[in-house]
């Protein structure tokens, strides 16, 4: 009976042997296959944003006492651009460059005004081409729930719980479900509000821009099907409120933090205009005390680094997946924030702090490019190239009313822009409405409602404190070469903006252009209608 058991055992031996080969051989022979279905599937599309980021600020870019340390290895396996810009500065213009691939005059959304229906979304492309298409977080669309193509949407539009008998985003709805009774808005910070010194009351989960990643990481985890997918991950923070998690608060120290800058033009404006972030927290500009300013500065660098933790874990999530070098990544902001420079906050500013913005190019091995990772680009790029640059990666063809661009031209040596145009309908003060041109050098700005000029010199002067108009020893030649491009630039425009050979000081502001879908429904009092601020 002994021996029995013991061949009976050396049979077992063998025969589970025999088992455990079959089914290593079975799944190398799958895991063969989904490779196999990956490399053959069409590119995937992951678009991570922010709101409010300035280009700036983000380590890579050179800013050491911010906290960025997923998006700076995002830029060493990508490209990273110091040029890029957000051309009209504020969410709805720029998120309408985003959905359209188009500049400012082709879509016609000159300023802070809804996001109306065009005849070419990229949601509405991407689906129509047989892709899974999911926005998670911030999509600013009127009404709130409408999805521009979307297949499917999971919105953390906070912002409206400020007001009263609004519809409740998926975000503030799933809030009130874990904390019933709870004040969503318990910090008592505005949405506009830059008041600092302040961080979230609840635990961290419990934050937007932690229910935002984890929306994405749940689509991640849980969609198998064949199709390729378009996933935009949008975080409305660091925009404000200024409500960072007390631990990310507690991460800088404002001795670190550097103070805005100031030239004498900002100074002989504003200057005079003292007052409090704490008894204006909306202001758009003024003179107000150091602390208040460093607080600000504190947290806002405080909520930008979450938003770089929670971006740190959907990418994770994506290599988790196996699907990372079948995935194009970007990353990027609707616009900027001023921050104090030259007394001014918040956007719809020609000048840097609001109108440059981060953009990181991370391209998958699938796409073949021959192109060197972690390298940095002067380039001009704009929110317009969005689009362009995932319908190239995805081998969609581009319609021809877009005019924005591929940013992987750029990785495969072809001819760029040498100028960009920025500009924004009239917006906080009177006379706040501007149009700008940049050749990454000079930037040239022309107040549409005053027919003030001012011109700066980026390469020597990045924070704009000296503005070559006003200056003592002026250069003539230099302005008016600037000031013949614009004429160039709006000419097409017609008499509205150009006559005689002359820029044009409107006599009320103009919010639309002739190419937006409701141009023609509009009255002239329409198009010139008094618009809210955001």
């Amino acid at each position: 009976m002994i021996r029995i058991n013991l061949k009976i055992s050396a049979c077992c031996k063998s025969f589970l042997l025999l088992i455990i080969v079959l089914l290593v051989c079975r799944h190398n022979m799958f895991a063969q296959d989904r490779s196999t279905v990956k490399q053959n599937k069409k590119i995937n599309i992951l678009f991570l944003m922010s709101d409010q980021h300035r280009g700036d600020c983000i380590g890579a870019a050179g800013a050491t006492w911010v906290k960025t340390p997923n998006m700076d290895k995002l830029a060493s396996e990508g490209i990273l651009f110091t040029k890029a810009y957000s051309s009209v500065p504020s969410c709805l213009p720029a998120r309408t460059a985003i959905l359209t691939g188009m500049s400012t005059w082709q879509h016609g959304n000159l300023g802070y005004n809804n996001i109306p229906d065009y005849p070419f979304e990229g949601p509405a492309m991407f689906t129509a081409a047989g892709y899974r298409t999911h926005a998670v977080g911030k999509n600013h669309f009127t009404p709130m729930r409408s999805k521009h193509g979307y297949q499917t949407v999971e919105l953390e539009e906070g912002w409206y719980t400020s007001q009263k008998n609004h519809e409740l985003c998926d975000y503030a709805q799933w809030f009130m479900q874990q904390m019933p009774g709870k004040d969503i808005n318990a910090s008592g910070l505005g949405y506009t509000d830059h008041r600092g010194g302040r961080w979230f009351p609840y635990e961290d989960s419990l934050h937007p821009t932690y229910w935002t990643a984890e929306r994405a990481i749940t689509f991640l985890q849980s969609y198998h099907g064949e199709a390729a997918w378009m996933l935009k991950v949008s975080f409305q923070r660091p925009h404000p409120p200024f409500d960072p998690p007390k631990r990310w608060y507690d991460a800088y120290n404002e001795k670190d933090l550097p103070m805005p800058k100031v030239g004498d033009w900002a100074e002989l404006k504003y200057g005079k205009d003292k007052g409090s972030l704490e008894q204006q927290p909306n202001a758009t500009h003024g003179v107000f005390p150091e602390a208040e300013i460093k607080r600000s500065l504190h947290s806002y660098y405080a909520g930008l680094s979450f938003v770089d933790e929670e971006l740190g874990r959907v990418i994770a999530a994506l290599k988790a997946r196996g699907e990372l070098e079948n995935t194009l990544i970007i990353y990027t902001a609707d616009h900027g924030d001023m921050m104090g420079d030259n007394y001014i906050w918040r956007k719809c500013r020609p000048y840097e702090g609001s109108a440059r913005i981060p953009m990181i190019i991370r391209w998958p091995e699938n796409l073949k490019l021959k192109a060197k990772r972690g390298q940095t680009s002067e380039a001009l790029v704009e929110l317009r190239d969005v689009l362009p640059t995932f319908l190239d990666a995805a081998g969609i063809a581009k319609p021809s009313v877009m005019d924005g661009m591929s940013m992987l031209d750029i990785l495969k040596g072809k001819k760029w822009r040498t100028q960009l145009d920025l500009e924004h309908a009239q917006i906080y003060e009177k006379d706040n409405a501007w149009t700008a041109l940049t050749d990454g050098r000079y930037k040239y700005i022309y107040f549409t409602l005053t027919g003030q000029e001012q011109l700066f010199d980026l390469k020597n002067d990045p924070a704009e404190l000296t503005d070559l108009v006003s200056a003592n020893n002026k250069d003539e030649k230099l302005i008016e070469s600037w000031r013949n491009k614009m004429i160039k630039h709006l000419n097409i425009r017609g008499e509205e903006w150009v006559k005689d050979g002359k820029l044009v000081v409107h006599k009320k502001p103009i919010f639309y252009g002739v190419n937006h879908p409701k141009y023609k429904e509009l009255t002239s009092n329409e198009r010139s209608v008094k618009q809210k601020t955001e």
